[in-house]
């Protein structure tokens, strides 16, 4: 599907120079002299790489059309995450180095959005937050503003982020799975 260039959003998925592009920036430039241009960040989906390119609104581009799925994710192997349609009971891998660190949140049986292009994954939607446990944290030292002050701790899947001063070993809370964020505490 051809978009104009000043049609370009983050998040959307774009052919451009035989390769496939995820937007991650895109600024309006209006210049005193000329006419105003997109000035959009690129990341290749396949290599990783990135780019820089100006769009006029003249230009056009290729729209990726992506095939949205739902899955559930199964188990893991060394190189691999496996997961379930939900419609046909189908399943397919695919290779961790697509998740990156994210793979370390996703629980058996947990729903997420797969992206395709061409029967090829290219994105793995994960839900926007995810229950886990506290494994260690320091204790908190008295005196200290809950407000201002966190301190670190480690999840029951390895993964390291900062808590307020209230939460203890054994507590559950609530991790935005985007920012790797504490939320809250589930009581």
């Amino acid at each position: 599907m051809k978009i104009l260039g000043n049609e370009i959003k983050p998040g959307m998925i774009i052919e451009h120079k035989n390769d496939l592009w995820s937007v991650l920036k895109t600024q309006h430039v209006k210049p005193g002299k000329g006419g105003a241009f997109n000035q959009v960040e690129l990341k290749s989906v396949k290599k990783g790489t990135k780019l820089n390119e100006r769009f006029r609104s003249s230009d056009s581009v290729e729209r990726a059309i992506l095939d949205d799925k739902k899955f559930n994710f199964l188990y893991e192997d060394e190189n691999n995450c496996h997961f379930m349609d939900q419609t046909n009971f189908e399943q397919i891998q695919i290779n961790k180095s697509l998740l990156g660190d994210r793979n370390k949140l996703l629980k058996e049986n947990m729903e997420v959005n797969v992206q395709f292009h061409d029967d090829q994954a290219l994105s793995v939607e994960l839900p926007s937050s995810v229950e886990l446990k506290i494994e260690t944290t320091d204790a908190a030292i008295k005196g200290q503003t809950a407000s201002s002050s966190y301190k670190p701790a480690t999840l029951e899947n390895g993964i390291k982020i900062m808590v307020p001063p209230f939460i203890n070993i054994g507590d559950n809370i609530v991790l935005d799975t985007r920012t790797l964020e504490y939320l809250k505490k589930v009581k």
